[in-house]
């Protein structure tokens, strides 16, 4: 039978006394906040069952503070794990009350993004979206900016050099590895195919400048074919796949810069053998756990999509305590690599 964590535990994880995690446990004397603040998450960290008690009298005179998100594709995999993460985040941050409130674009044009953004004006604190790159979008920020409401791009980057910060991964990099694993995976030279979702996808186009570059300086035996792009539809992306394989004998690899990866996993499944064609995608997602376990998928590159909101939540609280800055900036995650052998 596992021990019950003891205030012996707290103190020691907290690195404070006994009496000190007395004295926050049962309000005897002031404490002061960031001392409190530590033996509060000393206490949830080792599972002492007054946490939530100390939670609870440590949130009364916080900062209540509302979170508006605005992202797409609602029905997906990855974006509804998305949604329970973004949770997760608003309801850890200890620092404040928080709420969040995610809507779904009902399509990726500008309007329609730009119209939810101004939507939450007068609702909400601070913005993040993962909003297509436009002077609508920039338009939108620029208002939500002189409401005094900052906003973040958050995986796609727009409204650059008005929006806040860039919450997300190095997109150049990613391109990079995902070429890097093709070039080494492919036994022989040959062709090499590349998808984005359209050139409103910032993120997408850096991604294929990455896969690019790296062809060019260290892998030149390959020929990298135009840039297709597939609107990140599966339907799209599975009929120009096929015609990819058909057209192209000695095809290589194949990166799926955006969305549509789906169809692209059926076409190679239907016209080639497990390996054959060197594919990457982003994000885990059924569909791409089952190609890795089948070995139709060499390599996902992945978004930590907990620490994306972690971090995410905690740039937001700052720039509504501080106040918004005109120096804006990125802020990179490293992403996660998922081979066959990882799931």
């Amino acid at each position: 039978m596992a021990r019950r964590p003891t205030i012996t535990d707290v103190a020691r994880e907290a690195g404070v006394s006994m009496a000190t995690v007395d004295r926050v446990l049962n309000a005897r004397e002031a404490v002061r906040e960031e001392t409190a603040r530590r033996v509060y998450e000393a206490a949830r960290r080792v599972g002492y069952h007054a946490a939530p008690l100390i939670g609870q009298r440590l949130s009364r005179d916080l900062p209540e503070m509302r979170f508006g998100f605005v992202l797409h594709k609602e029905k997906q995999a990855f974006y509804q794990e998305f949604v329970k993460e973004i949770h997760a985040a608003v309801e850890g941050a200890t620092s404040i009350r928080g709420r969040a409130e995610v809507v779904f674009s009902p399509s990726q044009t500008p309007a329609d993004f730009s119209a939810l953004m101004l939507g939450m004006r007068g609702r909400v604190d601070a913005i993040a979206a993962s909003a297509v790159t436009h002077h609508d979008i920039t338009e939108a920020v620029t208002e939500l900016k002189a409401a005094g409401i900052p906003t973040f791009a958050l995986l796609n980057d727009f409204a650059q050099g008005v929006r806040q910060t860039y919450v997300g991964l190095n997109n150049v990099r990613v391109g990079r590895i995902a070429a890097s694993v093709i070039a080494m995976s492919a036994h022989r030279a040959g062709k090499v195919g590349v998808f984005v979702g359209g050139y409103r996808w910032h993120g997408h186009e850096l991604r294929e400048t990455g896969f690019r570059s790296y062809f060019r300086e260290f892998a030149p035996q390959f020929t990298v074919l135009d840039t297709l792009v597939n609107l990140e539809t599966r339907q799209l992306t599975y009929e120009a796949t096929l015609d990819l394989l058909e057209r192209h004998p000695d095809l290589r690899g194949i990166y799926c810069a955006g969305g549509g990866m789906e169809g692209a996993i059926a076409a190679v499944r239907e016209a080639r053998r497990p390996g054959e064609v060197s594919l990457v995608v982003n994000e885990v997602t059924p569909d791409s756990r089952a190609a890795l376990m089948d070995r139709y998928l060499t390599m996902v590159i992945a978004t930590p999509l907990g620490q994306v909101c972690r971090d995410l939540v905690a740039l937001m609280i700052d720039a509504v305590l501080n106040g918004m800055t005109d120096v804006t900036g990125q802020h990179f995650l490293r992403p996660e690599l998922v081979l066959p052998e990882s799931v």
